[in-house]
């Protein structure tokens, strides 16, 4: 046997013993840890947790795109923040979810716009600019897309719809063509979600008198959503194929508290002065926070805005998660912007 053959085998045989000493002793360092709850134990619930999680069940089985689809669906079971034909801006709408229900609650003739950092597949009937929000060209172009009522909303066509309503004038008597065609709409506004009062919501968003409407004229939104997070690089998975499944490279949080209140401070802010600039009088905004010593002061700003502020957190949001969420209420009419873009 030549010395390089012999090289070659020691080394396989020093592998395979190294192999089956690890092997050894890697149950005792596991239950040690675990009794002193160290990092295995703390990722052993984490699994546990995950396989035991309701929401993300429901989610794949509805077909949504994530669980924090559910969170927002409790924010508005509680707060009816949306209605048929509004249109909608989600900020950091990756992988979609919020954007899902957004579409389904507002539909018919609603819009949805998702903007994000990463390239996503958005869901049906939204549309979406990919870029860094924070951009000023950016926010230019999602306000140029604002400013036309017509863009990202379903059009009809016109002969269709004259077609219709030929058809069930001439089998209806007078009148009944406009019942039908109301009843239509009606019934297509109802999707997968099942909301109750839909007719009390209607009636019980009570438009805001607005005394200077050239200073509104420009603001096209009804409701800002931002479930933004800012992102970090992962630790490993670069090679994974980023389109497939883009939190394989961006990861939502650092790992450090308080760098990860820091920089959701910070996008809070940035989608608020956004809001300030696009939402209308009456609308409505949410946006997801980790808690820490600045979301007073954030707060504080939200109330110089809203009617009402109130701090969420829905039952789908995990218990030993830091997250939780604002939500405003009917922008006033009149806003002094120094106290709102204040900072901390």
């Amino acid at each position: 046997m030549s010395p390089l053959a012999k090289l070659y085998l020691i080394t396989c045989w020093s592998y395979i013993i190294s192999f089956h000493l690890t092997l050894s002793i890697l149950p005792l360092d596991m239950a040690a840890s675990a009794g002193a709850g160290g990092p295995v134990a703390v990722a052993a619930e984490r699994v546990v947790v995950l396989e035991g999680d309701q929401f993300a069940r429901a989610a794949k089985v509805q077909g949504l795109k994530s669980r924090a689809a559910f969170k927002l669906l409790q924010i508005n079971e509680r707060y009816r923040l949306f209605r048929p034909g509004m249109t909608v801006v989600d900020l950091g709408f990756a992988p979609g979810s919020w954007s899902q229900v957004a579409t389904d609650l507002t539909k018919p003739r609603g819009r949805v716009l998702g903007v994000d950092l990463l390239p996503v597949q958005p869901p049906k009937g939204v549309s979406t600019i990919q870029g860094d929000f924070l951009s000023p060209d950016i926010q230019a172009e999602i306000k140029a897309f604002l400013r036309d009522p017509d863009r990202g909303r379903l059009r009809r066509p016109s002969a269709l719809l004259d077609t219709s309503i030929a058809t069930s004038s001439a089998s209806n008597p007078p009148g009944g063509a406009a019942i039908d065609q109301a009843a239509a709409l009606e019934e297509e506004a109802t999707g997968y979600l099942e909301r109750e009062s839909h007719e009390k919501t209607l009636v019980a968003d009570a438009e805001v008198a607005d005394p200077d409407p050239a200073e509104h004229r420009d603001k096209c939104a009804d409701v800002v959503l931002s479930d933004m997070c800012e992102p970090w690089d992962p630790l490993d998975g670069l090679y994974k194929k980023s389109i497939s499944n883009p939190y394989y490279r961006l990861m939502n949080t650092s790992g450090n508290a308080f760098r990860d209140h820091a920089g959701s401070m910070d996008l809070c802010r940035a989608a608020l002065r956004f809001s300030y600039d696009t939402l209308k009088v009456g609308g409505h905004f949410v946006c997801k926070f980790y808690q820490g010593a600045e979301d007073k002061s954030l707060e504080k700003s939200l109330k110089a805005m809203f009617h009402k502020v109130h701090r969420e957190k829905p039952e789908s949001s995990r218990a030993q998660s830091k997250e939780a969420y604002f939500v405003g209420i009917k922008r006033l009419a009149k806003v002094e912007k120094e106290v709102v873009l204040a900072g901390p």
